[in-house]
């Protein structure tokens, strides 16, 4: 069992940034590819960005890329992610998410351990 915090959320003017941060609770945590998500009201969450078990290899969402950054300190059991110029189509409830799968999953199922989530509101 892995526990997953979220920390770092908040309301933010557009063109601004936030860093949110995810703390696990497991001494494995190294082993766990990485992934942030978000979700809407009502809605499915939707992939955000992902960071193998090394950190050496990331992905992102389109809609993120070049704006959000995603890294991890192994000797902390953290994860991070930048973000900046943020936009009022970020306001999300943003959540990190562990697995044992390898490579760069980006659906929701694949994960198996979730944090309580962070809300990001971005103002216009």
């Amino acid at each position: 069992q892995v526990q997953l915090v979220e920390s770092g959320g908040g309301l933010v003017q557009a063109g601004g940034s936030l860093r949110l941060s995810c703390a696990a609770s497991r001494r494995t945590f190294s082993t766990y590819t990485m992934g942030w998500f978000r979700r809407a009201p009502g809605k499915e969450r939707e992939f955000v960005a992902a960071i193998t078990w090394s950190g050496i290899s990331t992905l992102y969402a389109d809609s993120v890329k070049g704006r959000f950054a995603i890294a991890r300190d192994n000797a902390k059991n953290t994860v991070h992610l930048q973000m900046n110029s943020l936009q009022v189509e970020d306001t999300f409830v943003y959540y990190c998410a562990a697995t044992v799968a390898g490579g760069l999953p980006t659906r929701e199922r694949d994960y198996d351990y979730w944090g309580q989530g962070t809300q990001v509101t971005v103002s216009s």
